[in-house]
């Protein structure tokens, strides 16, 4: 897409996590004059996308996910190498399939897991088939762990990506284009734009997140909590889930040795540090799996919030003519971005998209009361 493909030349996009970040590299790609406005710096310290494993997981969400969902994060599969392609540094992306394991205790609410998972496959046909695994199998994948499971599914095709790298990568992208201009610690809302105006920009594309709950009052945080350490004795070639009967644990191995531990979700906003019980019980977990995290260095114990919105389903709203609002990617930013940007980029070329009903999104802006 290209400046000669959408009805503006000047956008203003308010909030530079994700989705903020991607929507103002594409848009300046296309020609665009950018502005963007965070209320915090340029390292998104404040941004749900900081504190995050970046599991691209289509199949393993489909969990807790619906198939429109899915399908996003299976289109989105795809479309990440060619969005990180363009990009003014390298960012480690990977695409070794989902690892599930669970302990013999637990075998009843694999089995039940499975059955979902099957379920899923059939909703979504085009999703790759899991394969049931015996511990040879586990071992020829991750021979640290093949003495230590007896059974296991592999989510084929499944990926990630390095959250913190793609988030410098679009940074050092914006920064190096001319078009564009970045004002940090510079809160801003939809109200201190007049779209369209004199002297105004045309377009005003609201990414806050939670930062938009004075205009978008349905919005919530989920909260999560992610340790991240440095293991030398873990040695694990791909994303591995632990079945538990709370809460599903994940451990995402990143570049250098160092793995995302998570899992926990609580309803609530609360941005405190973590709770020790929650440290125990990620920690405990993930020692379960590999004794090699006995000895890791813990780097980090973070906190964050997920703008979710009543369904749990992100979406895009039009409060005025001008504006677009785009929120509520719950647990699944980096898993569903590119299709969200995708769609964004239709709607704001046209006003409707073909690719939303795809996804269960609606195909047209509309303009809808704050």
């Amino acid at each position: 897409m290209n400046a000669a493909t959408l009805p503006f030349r000047s956008a203003v996009i308010l909030g530079a996590g994700l989705m903020g970040r991607l929507l103002a590299v594409t848009l300046a790609q296309a020609g665009c004059k950018v502005e963007v406005f965070d209320a915090g710096g340029p390292e998104a310290d404040g941004a749900a996308a900081r504190v995050a494993a970046a599991m691209l997981a289509p199949l393993a969400e489909s969990a807790i996910a619906p198939p429109s969902v899915v399908r996003m994060g299976h289109y989105a599969l795809n479309r990440w190498p060619v969005l990180l392609e363009s990009l003014a540094a390298p960012v480690f992306f990977q695409r070794a399939g989902t690892l599930v394991l669970w302990h013999r205790q637990d075998a009843p609410e694999a089995a039940r897991l499975a059955r979902m998972l099957a379920h899923t496959g059939e909703l979504v046909p085009e999703l790759p088939a899991m394969k049931s695994l015996d511990a040879a199998g586990i071992a020829a994948l991750e021979p640290a762990l093949g003495q230590r499971f007896a059974h296991g599914l592999l989510l084929p095709e499944e990926g990630q990506l390095d959250n913190r790298g793609l988030l410098a990568a679009l940074l050092a992208t914006l920064q190096a284009m001319p078009n564009v201009q970045l004002h940090w610690q510079a809160p801003r809302s939809i109200d201190d734009f007049d779209a369209g105006g004199t002297g105004q920009p045309e377009r005003v594309i609201d990414c806050r997140g939670l930062g938009a709950r004075p205009q978008w009052g349905a919005l919530r945080g989920v909260r999560g909590e992610v340790i991240r350490v440095h293991a030398p004795e873990v040695a694990l070639q791909r994303p591995t889930r632990l079945v538990h009967p709370r809460y599903p644990l994940y451990i995402a191995p990143k570049p250098g040795q160092v793995f995302v531990i998570g899992g926990t979700e609580i309803e609530s906003d609360d941005m405190s540090p973590a709770s020790v019980r929650s440290t125990l019980e990620l920690l405990s977990a993930a020692y379960s799996v590999h004794s090699g995290f006995a000895e890791a260095r813990i780097l980090e114990i973070a906190t964050q919030c997920r703008p979710t919105l009543p369904d749990n389903l992100p979406a895009f709203r039009q409060p005025r003519p001008g504006v677009m609002q785009i929120n509520g990617l719950y647990r699944h930013g980096f898993m569903i971005a590119p299709a969200i940007l995708d769609v964004a980029m239709e709607l704001l070329a046209t006003g409707h998209s073909a690719l939303a009903s795809r996804f269960d999104l609606a195909p047209s802006l509309e303009t809808v009361l704050p």
